[in-house]
């Protein structure tokens, strides 16, 4: 049920960005996000107190992990803006398979079967890539081309910010690791915006920012507690967050994708659900 719940949470938050990135500017959407899941989260934050690790290297990897998370975020809303669901969120995806690559390249060990894993969904992320022959040489396609990068910044920006969290999160609440992307997504870019007029919300937008901030907290919290009593299936379970987010994508939007982007698709998908087993 954690693992399930947070890929739900995760998949209407990214619904919900889709649209919203759409009406306003993204970076107006991250700073509200932040500022809905700061208010949720300050409570918690109070109750568990102030850690006696905060200082040194724990404090250090909980500033990279928010700083990723919210240049994921923005990457990611960018690329929504621009691009289809059913493209943006298996790539997004694989920010699992990206702290693992980091993991290994700094000196973790890893399994053949996972070694494996990480090159299948590479060759998924090269397939999702190819631009449909129906739009070769239109705007669609550079739009296409455009929504990967950035899907793909998104990925390699929460893929850094899993691995620090997961090394703050060894010392730290897990409400302050929630906490430090949503204080520096305030600090950072709600702030600025403010001050300089820029940011932007409309009566349209709102349900959609207030939506997606809720869904981001909530899943987070909801991958912990399902993680307490089983990490394998609520890490499994909680991946498919893309899966549900490119099926909304379809029903609610008719969003279609080519036969060589579709396989590309199938593949990511298939390869995050494969390495959260064995990763977990």
């Amino acid at each position: 049920l954690g693992g399930l719940g947070a890929a739900v949470a995760w998949a209407v938050s990214m619904i919900c960005s889709s649209r919203s990135s759409r009406l306003i500017d993204p970076r107006s959407v991250v700073a509200w996000v932040m500022l809905v899941g700061l208010v949720i989260t300050l409570p918690a934050v109070a109750l568990s107190g102030v850690p006696d690790r905060l200082n040194g290297a724990p404090g250090l990897w909980l500033i990279l992990a928010g700083a990723g998370n919210v240049g994921g975020l923005l990457f990611a809303y960018a690329a929504m803006r621009i691009g289809q669901i059913a493209l943006v969120a298996p790539l997004v995806s694989t920010e699992g398979a990206i702290a693992a690559v980091i993991a290994l390249l700094v000196g973790e060990s890893i399994a053949p079967a996972s070694g494996l894993t990480l090159a299948l969904v590479a060759v998924g992320i090269v397939l999702a890539a190819v631009p449909d022959r129906r739009f070769a040489g239109s705007p669609a396609s550079a739009h296409h081309l455009q929504a990967v990068a950035l899907a793909i910044g998104a990925a390699l920006s929460f893929g850094g910010s899993l691995y620090a969290a997961g090394r703050a999160g060894a010392a730290l609440p897990s409400a302050w690791v929630v906490l430090s992307a949503r204080l520096i997504g305030t600090v950072v870019l709600a702030l600025p915006l403010a001050l300089t007029g820029r940011l932007q919300l409309t009566r349209r937008a709102l349900p959609l920012v207030i939506a997606s901030g809720v869904g981001e907290v909530l899943g987070f919290a909801a991958y912990t507690t399902g993680a307490r009593h089983g990490i394998a299936i609520s890490a499994v379970l909680s991946s498919q967050f893309a899966a549900l987010a490119a099926l909304g994508g379809y029903l609610l939007f008719s969003e279609r994708l080519g036969r060589i982007q579709l396989v590309g698709v199938a593949v990511v998908l298939a390869g995050v659900v494969l390495l959260s087993a064995l990763r977990a």
